[in-house]
């Protein structure tokens, strides 16, 4: 198959521009999920960079409340990556501006996001339809920005139109200094095969890093990936969500070729209630309970333990019963498998 490589022994390190990242495991911006605490989760894991939620370019919107949680990052380590997204070559320089000096390290953009009320404001992968903005709006953050540029893409707006590899070259005479490339198109949304031709085409074509993204839900997966696309790093989603100890069996078995499975069950436990607890910090009491609901279920059904769900789960309103259900919620799960032995 084109584009597939040979990888023999451990693969360590990826440098974007002069950032020196300590592994080829990213973790994908996720609307709605890649938050502070996802991130802080994500990094401890074994993430070598864990890329903000998109930020809107739209100076309206720069002192939302929601922009701001998206783009604190005290206390975080770095490298730190913030996504913006938009259409006018000007708010995107302006809002890049803006970010590096509210610490990001890198800045990336979004050229992937195939969700309708994103792509009818002709901003996410929308944008892929039109080359000559694409090239205006890269040229402006790459201008404006006094760190690394990145850009995150899909292989096309449709299977008819499949220029990611147009794109990246575009990318690559601007000064972009990395590509993440999800292997559908905007059209195939997050169903259907992912299309690793395109990814080695666009690895194909361009001299700088190139990360391969979609249902990356396994380490052999991952290897596999990288050896069919001659992609040099790969980005971990939604198959993260309910189990980011994922990103670190992937690390472990591309940097020692060797997976050490799943956490104790014990170990998962107290990586959840860690989570929930930095939420509630992060966010609130309320809005923290609110928020912690989907990543609930996402465990709950990582464990196989999505009948143990009940009305419960949904209706805590204080930390306290939240935190309770999620204890009572393993307890089930430990006596589950103390009957199946």
């Amino acid at each position: 198959m084109p584009g597939t490589a040979r990888i023999d022994g451990t693969l360590s390190g990826l440098t974007i521009g002069k950032i020196a990242l300590k592994g080829r495991v990213i973790a994908a911006p996720m609307a709605g999920v890649s938050d502070q605490p996802y991130r802080r989760l994500a990094r401890r894991f074994g993430a070598a960079l864990a890329v903000s939620e998109m930020v809107s370019a739209s100076p309206q919107l720069r002192h939302s409340r929601k922009s701001r949680q998206r783009t604190t990052h005290d206390g975080e380590a770095g490298p730190v990556s913030v996504q913006l997204l938009g259409a006018d070559p000007h708010q995107m320089a302006d809002a890049a501006r803006h970010n590096i000096a509210s610490g990001a390290d890198i800045i990336d953009i979004n050229l992937g996001c195939p969700a309708k009320k994103v792509c009818k404001r002709l901003v996410g992968s929308a944008l892929m339809r039109d080359e000559p903005l694409v090239r205006r709006i890269l040229e402006a953050v790459v201008s404006a920005s006094t760190v690394p540029v990145t850009l995150k893409m899909r292989t096309g707006w449709d299977r008819n139109s499949r220029n990611a590899p147009a794109i990246a070259r575009i990318a690559e005479e601007v000064g972009i200094q990395a590509l993440s490339v999800h292997g559908r198109s905007r059209e195939c949304r997050y169903h259907g095969p992912i299309d690793y031709r395109t990814i080695a085409r666009v690895k194909s074509s361009v001299s700088i890093p190139v990360i391969a993204n979609g249902d990356i839900d396994s380490p052999e997966t991952a290897l596999q990936v990288l050896r069919t696309t001659g992609a040099d790093a790969v980005m971990v989603g939604r198959a993260a969500q309910g189990q980011p100890w994922l990103l670190g069996r992937i690390k472990h078995l591309l940097e020692r070729q060797h997976d050490p499975g799943d956490p104790s069950l014990m170990d998962k436990c107290g990586t959840v209630l860690n989570h929930l607890e930095a939420l509630y910090d992060f966010y609130g009491e309320a809005q923290g309970v609110r928020l912690a609901r989907k990543h609930v279920q996402w465990y709950a059904e990582k464990l196989n333990a999505r009948h143990f769900l009940d009305r419960r789960c949904n209706e805590a309103l204080t930390a306290s019963m939240q935190l309770d259900w999620v204890r009572t919620l393993f307890e089930k799960v430990a006596d589950g498998k103390r009957s199946d032995a």
